[in-house]
């Protein structure tokens, strides 16, 4: 069974995956730079993650020190799939067109883009 992170709960796994382990401490000063929320909430939102299985706790002196269980590339992948499954009927030419009609996109990225569809297009003839 896969659990569904929330879109508060998906900001502490975002920030996990970037920095590893981390205290509480250590997530609410990433979070507070995009989001004006509370030390507490911090706290009781990694506890509840806890107990629902998203996150490790371990002990390190006065500290907790929080792990994510959800790997992120199984995480994206899972909630891209049902984006393409139930926003897009599953067409996902379609999400591909509207990210790009509708999102800034560098020449870099979008060179990675082209380079991806020449290679798929090759394994499909």
């Amino acid at each position: 069974m896969y659990l569904k992170p929330t879109d508060s709960e998906l900001e502490i796994l975002n920030v996990l995956w970037q920095t590893g382990p981390s205290t509480v401490r250590a997530v609410h000063d990433a979070l507070i730079v995009s989001k004006g929320v509370g030390y507490t909430t911090t706290l009781k939102l990694m506890q509840i993650m806890h107990d629902k299985g998203l996150l490790y706790r371990t002990e390190q002196g006065r500290s907790h020190i929080y792990v994510a269980l959800l790997g992120k590339e199984e995480t994206q992948l899972h909630l891209l799939d049902k984006l393409v499954k139930t926003a897009f009927q599953d067409n996902s030419a379609e999400l591909i067109k509207m990210a790009l009609e509708n999102h800034s996109i560098s020449r870099e990225a979008l060179a990675q883009i082209q380079e991806l569809v020449q290679e798929r297009a090759a394994v499909i003839i």
